[in-house]
């Protein structure tokens, strides 16, 4: 039989074979896309998948698709909450005591400092979170790097709280001059007349660039100048822009309908926003829901609101008294409230100078706590930053350091009350300190003594360490407190040695003290008695010739120009009525109201 013989398989010659035919497969496809994947000049690119949805550019020589770029998601903003209108929600009191129980307790989701004295949650989208971890780090940098504006965009100017003053002067005559003023009106709510601008309203005084005084609807004849702004949450419910200059308005006012006490807060970053707080809820009977509101000002448009009445907190009332800060790297928002709860807030802020368009999409972060010795719950003074930690002091005394990045306490002091001072920080060779002082009120309502010490504290910032401290005896007064209210004068320059604290009712309930310590040793340098006492924050400003002069405001009405040096004054004019207000200084300007009610535009001579 014949057998066809097998033929041996080369396997080399095989390999080469389907090796030869990958290569003209892929060249065929290669050519078929549209050519090799090597240039002219012999080079090669990064060649990376082709998305999906290509298009092609007429004209184009080498015909080759240019792929539509994916679009980055913008992240969906927190709902707002559904807005209350019945009277038996909304109407309540800042005497109701808060409730830490409930079904937003959450007591298995709290964490609890080393001491077990302070438990404290984490929420978003009013959830709790565990092992909170921050999606980027915050680190506030020096005082000067916090406003790409020129003037004042914040309650005493920036994340150390430390100066309300902006620009040059020549100091000669040592006068003031009223210039020009603004008329307001006022608001009756929870049983109070609330007239012109009270505590702690400073005024915003913003130099816009070109740009933005271009894009924003300021009054033509006010685009033409290079303008100044005056910006004024008021307490009867209005926000007034006006010209630095003359006191005219540059734009109409935002009409919000409710009170306004605390100070506002533009964008630092030059940004057309304007933040502000209610601090009432109530106009002449009729209520609304707390709110902190961010508006455009491109066209005043509210853009964004956080609601007070906060189911994740646990004191309803729900004011915001306290300025916010806006860190710019991070596009960050951030605020406490008298609810007891701090608002971390990613903005993801969209600004297209161009187009003349802004808009947010804000991410809510919630950092609630409980100081099992404290029950008093609720955040009036400003916070104040060093690089990743928040200082602030509540209606009960707790005194804390809270890291903002992993939302965890770093310290906590318990200075016995109610603290309204903003802490202002300062950096030196030898450390970073803080100064604050307590008011006259939980110790003396509680056992009924007419007075109680004011306590002046300076502490070491990062170990909470106390320093050295100052008492001052003061009476109690219920609802308008003895004690500090004012923020101090962080001395700079020629008194850089000296901390100035305004303290309230040393001798009676009318009356009060206007005291500069030594800041290393807290010795008193001296001492003045006010006839009529300052809730008032005094600010220092230099001239050109580099002597630091100061003002202050009290009771009467008085605003007073004086040595700092010596607490001597060097003139004094009347603006009509109580002045509760900060005032601001740019160049030789100074703005602040009254219960006049009016706003006053002050030149220094």
């Amino acid at each position: 039989m014949y057998r066809r013989r097998r033929r041996r398989l080369n396997k080399t010659r095989f390999t080469m074979f389907i090796l030869l035919l990958t290569l003209i497969a892929a060249a065929v496809i290669y050519l078929f896309k549209g050519g090799l994947p090597w240039n002219r000049d012999g080079s090669t690119d990064n060649i990376s998948p082709t998305p999906s949805g290509q298009v092609y550019q007429p004209g184009s020589s080498s015909e080759q698709p240019t792929p539509t770029p994916e679009p980055t998601p913008w992240p969906t903003p927190e709902p707002m909450p559904e807005e209350s209108t019945d009277t038996a929600i909304l109407k309540v009191s800042w005497q109701t005591p808060a409730v830490f129980d409930g079904p937003n307790a959450f007591p298995e989701s709290a964490s609890v400092t080393p001491d077990g004295r302070i438990k404290y949650w984490v929420f978003q989208n009013n959830k709790p979170v565990t092992g909170y971890k921050p999606d980027y780090e915050i680190s506030f940098g020096t005082p000067d790097q916090y406003a790409a504006l020129e003037g004042i965009t914040a309650f005493r100017g920036n994340h150390y709280r430390d100066t309300a003053s902006w620009g040059t002067r020549d100091v000669r005559e040592k006068k003031l001059e009223i210039v020009w003023t603004h008329d307001m009106g006022a608001i009756t709510a929870h049983g109070s007349y609330w007239p012109g601008t009270g505590w702690t309203g400073q005024p915003l005084i913003v130099h816009w660039p070109e740009t933005e005084r271009n894009l924003m609807n300021i009054k033509p004849e006010m685009k033409e100048k290079d303008l100044v702004e005056v910006i004024y949450p008021a307490m009867d419910g209005n926000i007034y822009f006006l010209d630095l200059e003359t006191g005219k308005p540059t734009r109409d006012k935002i009409e919000v309908g409710f009170p306004m006490k605390g100070t506002g807060m533009v964008d630092p970053r030059g940004y057309p926003i304007l933040y502000t707080g209610m601090g009432i809820n109530e106009n002449n009977g009729k209520f609304t829901e707390f709110k902190y509101n961010i508006f455009s000002l491109i066209d005043q448009k509210p853009m964004y609101s956080i609601f007070g009445r906060d189911p994740m907190a646990f004191r309803e009332w729900g004011a915001f008294d306290a300025s916010a800060l806006v860190d710019g790297k991070t596009d960050t928002f951030l605020e406490v409230a008298e609810n007891g709860l701090i608002y971390k807030v990613k903005l993801n802020t969209r600004y297209d100078r161009e187009a003349g368009t802004i808009d947010i999409s804000p991410q809510l972060t919630k950092f609630r706590y409980e100081d099992t010795k404290n029950p008093e719950q609720g955040i009036e003074n400003s916070p104040a930053f060093y690089k990743n930690y928040m200082y602030f002091c509540d209606n009960g005394g707790t005194f804390m350091c809270l890291d903002i990045n992993t939302l965890k306490p770093v310290w906590i002091y318990d200075v016995g009350d109610d603290t309204d001072t903003t802490t202002v920080i300062e950096e030196t060779p030898e450390g970073v300190f803080l100064y604050t002082a307590n008011e006259i009120d939980k110790r003396s309502q509680n056992n009924s003594s007419p007075t109680a010490p004011c306590n002046i504290r300076k502490f070491n910032a990062l170990t909470g360490e106390l320093i050295w401290q100052k008492d001052y005896e003061c009476y109690y007064q219920f609802y308008i407190n003895g004690g500090s209210l004012g923020t101090p004068i962080m001395g700079k320059n020629d008194i850089s040695d000296l901390i100035i604290f305004p303290i309230c009712f040393t001798g009676s309930t009318m009356d009060g003290k206007l005291v500069a310590l030594d800041k290393k040793t807290g010795e008193e340098v001296w001492a003045r008695n006010l006839a009529a006492y300052s809730w008032s924050s005094p600010v220092a400003f230099q001239a050109n010739d580099g002597k630091t002069y100061a003002v202050f405001c009290d009771y009467n009405g008085d605003l007073h120009l004086f040595d700092p040096r010596t607490g001597k004054d060097l003139d004094v004019i009347s603006l009509g009525r109580n002045i509760e207000s900060s005032p601001a200084v740019y160049n030789d300007m100074i703005v602040v109201g009254s219960y006049t009610p009016k706003i006053y535009g002050v030149r220094i001579k």
